[in-house]
């Protein structure tokens, strides 16, 4: 049979079912055949990637050549299969078949089409998660397909009060995106900024949850993180609770949380399957460690350079025994080491997860050793630029240990220039920043400001469940309470007892 009538030049416009069906076929992947039938035959068009053999084989060609029908409509009412349409506009069925719909026609010019699902769900099978992992807690994690996420939140929270927003951005990704929130909790506010925002956003391609985190940022010059990303579903369904929107992208093993705090980005979901003790410890050297990563080597330049004065007597012979051979000033050297460091990570990042753990334990060891034997550095120096960096690992969450890895710097130049006014000049400039910076509208350094002692709960320390009766005061929910506390009953004393 001569398919002639399918070629056309791309100028021409597309008006109805058959200008499209001949402008997909330009595609070599793109599907275009007669099926006999008992009556007749019809027409099937389909893009061979998006669809699933077995589903064609075993369940749509038999029903189709069983059937006895004279017309498309006929044919939908004996096909025993769900989200099946009948259309003649060309956009839709673009739409349809380019999400792994089989179109079928009762002739070559017929400008209706039915529309059945025929999709392949070739997704990666959920497992253990790989950034967030935890010895305790579930051990799920998120995949690249949409749907599959949306069942894993559901598993947790299998209540009709869980509202799923659904929409489409990107003009050639054409990614689905999923806003969640909890009925009678979450604020309409935050809802409606998520989902307002999501449509605005005039791109090409949405590739990962990161590029919606970007563009939906309330201030996207800001080297701080307004989103948590996270591929856990446990603890997506514990902030749907708290009044968070949750953001899912279809592509993306990750979800978006907002609106957040500073005090958020440190504090790992694992705390929560601790003792409130030993979660509160925790977060505690986790917030000591992150502020020695950022003050430890700019001091040491501010210091030596300026403020030798401050040094201890006892502490003095072993600086200047290290730094006797050393040819450069402070922050020439603290320069080369930071920099080695952020090498050896960068390196360690992009090999091969085997070749990148050997480079940055050899190429640490080496480096190091070879740079003070050069007499390139201190001893002292290369000790607190190991310790800085230690202490950066401890963040939990990935952007924000970029964030505190790059603060350092500036820090850094401002200790070179004015010694400790410029560290307090450099500390003053990003405290003036975070009063400034909101998350999806609010107040991103709550509880501390505006000062909310109710919220101090689950912050710098983590207390009881007990205690936690109410939600975060910064989430505006409109549900505030979350459980009412019972009364205790007073245990006897043990000499009380019969």
């Amino acid at each position: 049979m001569g398919w002639n009538w399918l070629k056309r030049k791309k100028e021409d416009p597309i008006e109805t079912i058959p200008d499209l069906i001949a402008d997909l076929n330009q595609s070599h992947d793109f599907k275009h055949y007669v099926m006999p039938t008992k009556k007749n035959s019809v027409l099937l068009s389909y893009s061979k990637p998006l669809v699933d053999a077995k589903v064609l084989h075993k369940t749509l060609f038999p029903q189709i050549i069983s059937c006895d029908f004279s017309s498309i409509e006929e044919l939908h009412k004996l096909l025993p299969l769900e989200e099946m349409e009948v259309t003649s506009d060309p956009d839709q069925a673009e739409k349809k078949l380019m999400n792994g719909f089989v179109a079928i026609q009762m002739s070559k010019k017929d400008k209706q089409c039915l529309l059945v699902p025929a999709g392949s769900a070739r997704a990666r099978q959920v497992a253990t998660a790989e950034v967030e992992f935890s010895v305790l807690g579930p051990k799920e994690a998120f995949v690249e397909s949409l749907d599959t996420n949306l069942n894993l939140v559901r598993k947790r929270l299998p209540i009709k009060q869980l509202r799923v927003d659904e929409l489409t951005i990107g003009r050639l990704s054409k990614s689905r995106v999923a806003v969640l929130s909890m009925d009678g909790i979450t604020n309409e506010e935050n809802v409606s900024m998520a989902k307002e925002r999501l449509k605005n956003i005039d791109f090409d391609q949405i590739n990962d949850s990161s590029y919606l985190a970007q563009m939906l940022s309330d201030n996207q010059n800001s080297i701080f993180p307004q989103f948590i990303d996270t591929e856990r579903p446990d603890r997506v369904s514990s902030v749907l609770a708290e009044g968070k929107v949750v953001i899912l992208l279809d592509g993306s093993p990750t979800a978006l949380l907002a609106p957040t705090t500073l005090l958020e980005y440190f504090s790992a979901f694992e705390d929560y399957f601790l003792n409130w003790i030993v979660a509160s410890a925790f977060r505690i050297i986790r917030l000591f460690s992150v502020s020695f990563s950022i003050l430890a080597t700019p001091l040491y330049v501010a210091v030596l350079t300026y403020h030798y004065e401050m040094i201890p007597r006892d502490l003095m012979p072993a600086l200047i025994t290290t730094r006797r051979e050393v040819p450069f000033p402070p922050i020439i050297e603290a320069l080369f080491l930071e920099l080695t460091i952020e090498l050896l990570r960068e390196a360690g990042a992009r090999l091969p997860t085997k070749v990148g753990q050997t480079i940055g334990i050899v190429g640490g060891i080496v480096i190091g050793t070879a740079s003070v034997d050069a007499g390139l550095t201190s001893n002292v120096l290369l000790i607190i630029v190991a310790l800085a960096a230690l202490s950066s690992f401890t963040t939990p969450v990935y952007k924000m240990s970029n964030t505190i890895r790059l603060i350092r710097f500036p820090l850094l130049l401002t200790a070179q220039i004015w010694g400790l006014v410029g560290i307090a000049a450099s500390i003053i400039f990003i405290l003036a920043h975070l009063l400034r910076l909101k998350s999806l509208g609010r107040p991103y350094l709550e509880p501390v400001f505006p000062l909310r002692l109710v919220d101090f709960k689950d912050s710098f320390i983590r207390l009881p469940f007990t205690k936690q009766t109410k939600r975060p005061v910064q989430m505006q929910t409109s549900e505030t309470v979350r459980f009412t506390p019972k009364k205790k009953k007073k245990s006897p004393d043990i000499d009380e007892t019969d």
